[in-house]
């Protein structure tokens, strides 16, 4: 099995927050999108499109969730493999957007294609940096005002933000064990399913 080392940045946030990931080259598009959400700690509330180059360009294709195909330009994720999207985007590259929304634009920069290590579970997490946002903040300039906001007891609005977001929010200190695990029970879930095919 060749695995693809990955480096998933979410756009347009300070501080910085990027995964590194390592997964299967054959990893259909759907399971990237679970792998993704589950690595950045995003919670799958929302719609999700993988997209050659930016963001909504005219006319370019797309790779969506099945059950939200609905123009010429819509392709379903579950039918088409990591390997298969990189080919097809060349040069312009590949951009996984969340919550259309709050517009969570995510770059995707592919590193090196190696051999499965034996033993080894993939999807794997290998780096980790920052939090993620909440789900439903407003996108990067909800963010910012949130992350200020949570920083500065005396804001207007701490209170209020801290008590919906339920305590305390530290941009630089991720939750590193639960994005880890999250991305394993995926791994585990998948590899199970494999078994039960063959």
């Amino acid at each position: 099995m060749r695995i693809i080392e990955l480096k998933i940045t979410l756009e347009y946030i300070e501080p910085a927050v990027t995964r590194s990931l390592q997964v299967p080259a054959d990893i259909r598009l759907d399971r990237l999108h679970l792998t993704i959400q589950a690595a950045m700690g995003w919670q799958n509330a929302h719609l999700y499109q993988f997209c050659i180059g930016e963001p909504y360009q005219w006319g370019a294709e797309r790779w969506v969730a099945p059950d939200f195909v609905d123009s010429p330009e819509d392709l379903p994720a579950d039918k088409t493999t990591l390997d298969q999207a990189v080919a097809k985007a060349g040069e312009a590259g590949l951009t996984y957007l969340y919550d259309f929304g709050d517009d969570w634009e995510h770059r995707i920069e592919l590193g090196q294609t190696r051999e499965a290590e034996p033993g080894q579970l993939y999807p794997r997490l290998t780096e980790i940096a920052g939090s993620c946002p909440p789900e439903d903040i407003g996108g990067p300039p909800g963010y910012e005002m949130f992350v200020s906001a949570m920083a500065d007891p005396k804001h207007p609005e701490h209170a209020e933000l801290k008590d919906w977001y339920g305590g305390i929010f530290d941009p630089n200190t991720p939750a590193v064990d639960e994005l880890h695990l999250g991305v394993l029970k995926l791994a585990k879930r998948w590899k199970q399913k494999k078994k039960s095919i063959n």
